[in-house]
């Protein structure tokens, strides 16, 4: 593959990069048809992401000990704007105006708070007999800190300081868990007996979900969340889950204990709650908690302000809509109508026992409509790439704004549905075998009769408002052509165009970003997270060595033959890797009789690897990796190990 960032420097369109378009007529017309058909101004929602608000942190602004900015919500003040400017859809502006209200609130009085803004998720702390119970201590240990020094300054000082008594994990995914060590140390665990709950599987997935395609999903997670886009009304103004992702440090303790799939009623500190599994919707291990005391629901991420994604565009495995339609289901048949507020990982409460109710109907009829058309149209005829475009906006979506399309979309979802039952392929053999897009690029630009008349057609499609299209021919004569100036600066163009009209946080901050990528705008990421070393640790061995058989080159590797002996005497494992045929197999738990080499070390010390504090050749030295054997055939297959390069392109060959 070209890598022609690499190139950047050199090429006519960097360093004078163009600056973003205005959004087009178009675009205006467009954004002012939603505007016309949305009740934009119902203040509802408004009411509620403000009520009982308390306290905040002073410009929402979050600095680690080493001056590293975590949080700064600051560059956000052109949120305060009511009225949307023509480069953001109306509906995503009047959800970030709702994310963008940060702070300490009281959700219960004297009994539940949330700690709102100061991440991607939200915190909870709920008042049990003798202490407090924390639910989702967000992604960062930094901003976890943060958000618990705010709660400590505002509600301790009047009520009292009490202790933690047990923290829950709602799901597998690091945004509710990773901030754990900002709150309580392990030490605290172990010897206050701090209970860490969580739904049964989650230390697997918890561990191992980025894992084996971390780099690949990191790289996309970079354009999804707006991450190398500056704030801005032409730039990243929110995710539509939330504003977006803390900078801070990823870390992780294990549960104490784990809720059964059959769910639990389990006592915490005093207080009884009612706990149903909801794994195998938002993430693989989830569960959802009704504390009946306080007739308090919390959904966590399987109802939430927004449509969530089926398949992120990060990417992630296949999500089940029916089943998350099934699990929204029954929690309304156990608790609708009997809650009195209903509050999540995301986003701000509602109250009301009818509206709780009709929150958990409306959303499941989401899902439920996502899953049904999707089959639907499928058995129909309709190919992957058909279903969205026949299929409106769920009826629901166009009066409760909690369904509409923020992060997931209806029509990304359907695909994605369709990919579950279907598969990648659309059942055209035309599409079977396709050629690769750098090589039937360079045929387009030729059938269309050269490189200037495939941007001249491209470039008409803009302006005729058509920019799906324009972005169709244009991005084939960027892979033609990577260096083609002209041809950058008109993807681009349509790029910004399609990003200022998504309803989608994600959406458009893919669109933009990558637009940013063309113009060689790109800034350096501010929401970097480092993982430390309670997360490394926590990674399964097995999960660690399949994650290092997928970064051998088997091309260079075809020819080398035979087994390698890793012995871990701190953990007491081992592990046996098969090499034959350019294939690398970890045989987890098992000795081979005849290894090529046996190797011997800790694996603390391959922790230190993952996390940079050491190399191996170092270690080899100092006597911290021993060998037994063929050295020279260790070394030979440990080069057959290169890193991948972290910042691969994504929208340019």
């Amino acid at each position: 593959m070209k890598r022609a960032w690499t190139m950047m420097a050199m090429l006519p369109w960097a360093g004078a990069a163009a600056a973003q378009d205005a959004a087009s007529e178009a675009t205006r017309t467009a954004q002012a048809e939603l505007a016309a058909r949305l009740p934009l101004d119902d203040p509802q929602d408004f009411a509620n992401a403000a009520r009982g608000k308390i306290a905040e942190i002073k410009d929402g602004l979050i600095v680690a000990k080493d001056g590293k900015v975590i949080w700064d919500r600051r560059a956000y003040d052109f949120l305060n704007g009511t009225a949307a400017p023509d480069t953001v859809n109306p509906s995503l502006w009047r959800q970030a105006r709702l994310n963008a209200i940060h702070g300490l609130f009281e959700v219960v009085p004297d009994k539940i708070w949330q700690l709102r803004g100061y991440d991607l998720s939200v915190m909870t702390v709920i008042r049990g007999k003798t202490g407090w119970i924390v639910v989702d201590p967000l992604l960062s240990e930094e901003a976890a800190a943060a958000a618990w020094k705010l709660f400590a300054d505002t509600v301790e000082a009047k009520s009292g300081k009490r202790p933690i008594k047990a923290i829950l994990f709602s799901h597998s995914h690091s945004d509710h868990f990773g901030g754990v060590g900002g709150i309580v140390t392990p030490e605290q665990v172990a010897k206050e007996k701090i209970r860490i709950i969580a739904p049964h599987g989650f230390s697997e997935e918890a561990t191992s979900e980025n894992v084996l395609a971390g780099g690949a999903m990191s790289r996309r997670a970079l354009y999804m969340f707006g991450s190398i886009l500056p704030p801005g009304p032409k730039g990243q103004v929110d995710t539509g889950l939330g504003p977006r992702l803390s900078a801070g440090t990823i870390g992780y303790m294990e549960p104490t204990e784990t809720v059964p799939a059959t769910g639990a009623t389990l006592t915490i500190d005093g207080l009884e709650f009612d706990v149903m599994d909801a794994g195998g919707t938002e993430a693989p291990a989830e569960m959802v908690l009704y504390i009946p005391a306080y007739k308090a629901l919390h959904t966590t991420e399987v109802v939430t302000h927004n449509l969530h994604n089926i398949l992120t565009l990060r990417g992630a495995q296949v999500r089940d809509a029916l089943r998350w339609s099934k699990v929204i289901d029954a929690m309304l048949l156990k608790w609708g109508g009997e809650a009195e507020v209903a509050l999540g990982s995301h986003h701000w409460p509602t109250w009301g026992a009818d509206n709780v109710k009709a929150l958990l109907t409306d959303q499941r009829d989401a899902y439920r409509y996502v899953h049904d058309r999707t089959l639907f149209l499928a058995n129909r005829g309709a190919t992957l790439h058909e279903l969205a475009d026949q299929t409106p906006e769920a009826p629901v979506q166009g009066r409760n704004f909690s369904t509409r399309g923020y992060y997931g979309t209806l029509n990304h979802n359907m695909k994605a549905t369709y990919q579950r039952y279907f598969g990648w392929w659309d059942g055209n053999p035309a599409n079977l075998n396709p050629l690769p897009p750098e090589q039937s690029a360079a045929k387009y630009v030729a059938l269309a009769g050269g490189a200037d008349r495939l941007l001249a057609a491209g470039q008409a499609a803009i302006a005729a408002g058509d920019y799906r299209w324009a972005a169709e021919l244009l991005n084939k004569l960027v892979f033609a052509e990577p260096d083609n100036a002209a041809g950058r600066e008109a993807l681009a163009s349509a790029y910004d165009q399609l990003g200022y009209q998504a309803e989608s946080g994600a959406w458009r901050n893919y669109y933009l970003a990558a637009a940013a990528t063309l113009r060689g705008t790109e800034i350096d990421t501010v929401s970097g997270n480092g993982q430390s070393r309670s997360f490394i640790s926590a990674i399964p061995t097995p999960v660690f060595f399949d994650a290092l058989a997928t970064r051998f080159d088997a091309a260079k590797g075809k020819a080398l033959a035979g087994t390698f002996q890793f012995v871990l005497p701190d953990s007491k494992e081992a592990v046996a890797v098969v090499v034959e045929g350019g294939v690398e197999f970890p045989r987890y738990g098992v000795t081979d009789p005849a290894p090529v080499a046996t190797i011997t070390v800790d694996r603390a010390t391959l922790d230190d690897v993952m996390l940079g504090q050491a190399q191996f050749p170092a270690l080899l030295q100092s006597g911290a990796i021993q060998i037994e054997g063929d050295r020279a055939a260790f070394l030979s297959w440990f080069a057959l190990h290169p890193p991948a390069d972290p910042r691969f392109n994504v929208v340019v060959p």
